[in-house]
This record gives structure tokens, sequence and C-alpha cells, in this order.
């Protein structure tokens, strides 16, 4: 009895070791070198829990252009001037047996090691949790919410784009020469409750190799209005502009205060074709549609 008595002290005195300052301090350097920064390491996967690695898996994986909204997350400590993230654990405090705070300070320097002199040293908060006998980062500075209160956001954004893409699919589509493929591009330029003034395209295309080959498509800017049917996006109404000579005096009093923005994308070209090549390739991505590029009768392929 006594011998096993001896044994089980020894194994808490171990425990407790493990968990000393020096070996906690160590575990949040280490931890350290797998703070997302521009990218999400693949092996930051065995780092952190399983739950702020999924949401910030998932953030990562959100259209580029959604997520670089929020610089914060790919620049986590660097900014975006090419500087290396130098860090210091100051402390670790344990908050109760399988929680800690690691504070960080963190200061800028370049690619030969020399320290960037306009950079200030800056304090950050590494959250870790210690799972199945091992410390994990579960945070860094409060981001884990951050990316749910986001995820949500662009879910609501993306369920509502797709109201609109069905609606102009379903409604407008029948109205052209039909191809094997209707994918509508959607350029929002104002989104106020319900409703949603956008400058909106559509295109059937026909698939021929790797290449979706134009087949027909228009213009259909305007205002709609959305509504919520049992938890699913749907369009109530849609005010186009008009074709002809009252196209500007309808797009006028369609858009309102909303029409120097709507003019400026409308009248880009390219600026809508940078748009229309971009969603393409998400369609592509988001379907497993096998296509590398586009092209509009008359007109080279363009590369998606």
């Amino acid at each position: 009895m006594k011998k096993l008595f001896l044994t089980i002290i020894a194994a808490l005195l171990m425990a407790a070791c493990g968990d000393s300052d020096k070996q906690l301090r160590e575990r949040a350097a280490e931890l350290c070198k797998y703070i997302p920064d521009h990218e999400l390491l693949e092996q930051s996967r065995d780092y952190m829990t399983a739950d702020f690695y999924a949401v910030l898996d998932t953030m990562f994986n959100l259209p580029q252009h959604e997520a670089l909204d929020h610089e914060w997350l790919y620049y986590f400590v660097t900014g975006n001037g090419g500087t290396i993230a130098d860090f210091e654990v100051v402390s670790v405090e344990k908050t109760d047996a399988t929680n800690a705070i690691a504070t960080i300070n963190v200061r800028q320097k370049w690619e030969d090691g020399s320290f960037d002199p306009s950079s200030d040293i800056e304090e950050h908060k590494l959250s870790m949790q210690k799972v199945d006998g091992q410390w994990l980062m579960s945070d860094f500075d409060d981001h884990k919410a951050d990316c749910i209160r986001h995820i949500a956001i662009n879910r609501q954004e993306q369920a509502v784009r797709q109201a609109v893409s069905d609606y102009l699919v379903s409604e407008i589509g029948p109205q052209y020469q039909q191809g094997e493929i209707c994918i509508p591009t959607l350029m929002m330029v104002r989104e106020q409750g319900d409703s949603i003034w956008g400058d909106f395209w559509l295109f059937w295309y026909n698939k021929a190799g790797d290449t979706l080959k134009c087949v027909s498509g228009g213009n259909h800017s305007g205002l709609m209005t959305i509504g919520n049917e049992g938890g699913q996006y749907k369009v109530k109404t849609f005010e186009q502009t008009v074709d002809g000579a009252n196209n500007d005096a309808s797009a006028r009093r369609i858009f309102g205060q909303h029409y120097d923005i709507y003019q400026n994308v409308h009248s880009n070209q390219d600026v809508r074709e940078a748009v229309r090549r971009e969603q393409l390739g998400e369609y592509a991505k988001r379907t497993g549609l096998n296509v590398r590029y586009y092209q509009d009768y008359g007109w080279p392929a363009v590369e998606l």
C-alpha cells in the first residue's frame, strides 16, 4: 500500500512538474511558431484545439475578397510590410487546471534578422488549453469570436447572394437563348435592410472542353427586395432600369443617392470582367465544374 501511495504521489508531482512555469513558457514559445500569419499552416492542426483550427480553416477558405476585408485574419502579428514577427513570452498564467493565458511581446524584424527601428513592441494574448495532457493554442487575441461572428455574417451574405442568383436564373434566364449553364455575375452597389441595389448580369454558357463559351447574356440593374420565408431568402420584388433612351433616368431614380457608385461600377468594363472572372472561378470551384477558361463570341478565351 505504501509503495502504491508513493507511486501516486510521484505521478502527481510529475504532472505538476509538467505544468511548471518554465515548461508552460517553453510550450507557449513553441506554439508561437504556429500563430496564423498570412497563411494557416497545415501542421498547425497538431498545435491547436480542434475548434480553433476549424474556425480558422473556415475563414481562410472563404472567398479571398471577403477575408481580406478583415486584415487581422491574414496579418495576425506582422501586418503587410514584409517583416517577420519576433516573439517573446513574457508570462504564462494558469486560469484553471486546463486553461492558461500567455502574454507575448511581438517585435518586427527584417529577413536579415535586424529589427525594424520604426516598429513598437506590441503585447498579445495567446490562450492555451490542456487537451489529453497536451497544451494547445485555443485562441489568439480573442480572434476565435471574431471568426465565428464573421463566418455567420458571410453565410448570411452568401445565402442572400444565392437568392439573387436563383431569381435571375429562374425569372430572367428564360428570356435569353439558352445554353447548358446559366451563371449570373453580381455586383452589389448597396445593401440596406431588405433592399439590394445592384448591377446584375446574366450569361448562358456551353461547356466545350475546359472552356465556358458564352451563348447569350445581358444586364439587369436595379433594386431587389429580399424576404426570409421559412428560413430561406427569396427575392420578393425587382425594379429594373429600362432599356433605351430612358435608361439613365430610370437608373437615377432607382439608385438615388447610390447612383454615382452604380455608374462607376456599371460603366467600367475592366471591373465588370474582373468580377465576372472571379465569380466564375468561384462557381467552378464550388460546383466541381472542370473548366479553366471562359470565352465570349469573337473574343479570346480568358483564364479563370
